[in-house]
């Protein structure tokens, strides 16, 4: 991961200083006794969409056998976290195992809201991929687990595309202006769904022109968008922009862009492969007409740059239960259950 890209997006969008608490509430402090931690419950705050219903049944089964402590996964939205963990993070009582943005993930670790996980990395982290890992670190310290990474990709709807006479998908960004240029002549569809704030859409299109979103000056990171060649990837969102209807002060979740697109009479949308389900659950009779491919480059030999999203396993300083946390991520980065 960038950490330039971590530093733009991770720090500056924490607002708020976080103060984790900490305290007796008189359990045990999250030290095992002679019947395990018997007693005690973990509570989990596992993002919609990345904790599978059988995963999170075998893993509790597990680790309620294993530690003889409960286990609660409370599942969270993306829309709003970012807050409602700043939030958290600053009270009494916080989750104790948080699911958090790899781009969040350094901002958290800065104002002391998440615990040092360093000596759980030296037991289990030995084959952690270091670009992957890299977003957990900060100040040389390990302040979360690498859960998944995910980039992005278009979901398009081939009932639409056929009916512009589409059929094949693009491989030139040149080609994918053409598809969505037939889609707006020869059907009633908006060719794409894309909002104005499709920011990690724009960050791919910014890697594809090999700038960065910020650059270092001293010992601080300012921002880099009067670079010409941020400029260039300007002008290309807006040139996909033009092709859609979405709002341009909203994102890709105000509203969901995958709740949209299952309407049907969405072309395309840039998006992470999940997505597709999420469309499907608005509207089950669009799973038949649900394709992807590979956002196009300038080249057919050189896809589109995307930014490489996801989200890493942390333990909240604040937690009373730092102890039975890592048990918990033992077993949730096992080969037996991170795969």
């Amino acid at each position: 991961m960038n950490r330039k890209l971590i530093a733009a997006v991770g720090v500056a969008g924490m607002l708020m200083s976080i103060a984790a608490c900490g305290g007796d509430d008189g359990d045990d402090g999250g030290k095992a006794g002679a019947d395990g931690y018997k007693g005690q419950t973990l509570t989990v705050w596992a993002m919609d969409g990345s904790t599978p219903e059988g995963w999170t049944k075998d893993l509790t089964a597990a680790f309620e056998k294993k530690t003889k402590a409960k286990l609660k996964f409370e599942t969270q939205q993306w829309n709003g976290i970012q807050q409602k963990i700043t939030t958290s993070l600053s009270e009494d009582n916080p989750p104790d195992v948080l699911e958090v943005g790899n781009t969040q993930t350094p901002a958290y670790a800065a104002t002391g809201g998440l615990a040092d996980l360093s000596d759980l990395k030296e037991e289990i982290g030995g084959d952690w991929t270091k670009a992957l890992n890299e977003s957990s670190v900060f100040d040389g310290k390990q302040y979360a687990a690498p859960w998944y990474f995910a980039n992005r990709v278009v979901i398009y709807n081939k009932k639409v595309w056929a009916d512009a006479g589409i059929t094949d998908a693009p491989k030139t960004r040149a080609e994918f202006f053409d598809a969505l240029k037939a889609i707006d002549k020869k059907t009633d569809a908006e060719p794409i769904y894309l909002p104005g704030q499709n920011w990690y859409f724009f960050d791919g299109l910014t890697i594809g022109q090999g700038a960065d979103l910020v650059k270092k000056e001293g010992d601080k990171y300012v921002s880099n968008l009067a670079d010409p060649k941020v400029g260039k990837a300007m002008e290309i969102y807006k040139q996909y922009q033009s092709y859609s209807k979405a709002p341009k002060d909203k994102d890709e979740a105000t509203p969901q862009q995958a709740e949209v697109f299952a309407k049907g009479n969405v072309g395309a949308f840039i998006g992470m492969g999940w997505e597709a389900g999420t469309a499907i659950a608005a509207n089950k009779k669009i799973e038949k007409d649900i394709g992807y491919f590979t956002i196009p480059g300038e080249t057919a030999d050189s896809p589109e740059g995307v930014f490489l999203g996801g989200s890493n396993f942390a333990v909240a300083a604040g937690s009373k239960k730092q102890e039975l946390a890592k048990e918990f991520l033992k077993l949730a980065l096992s080969d037996k259950f991170e795969g």
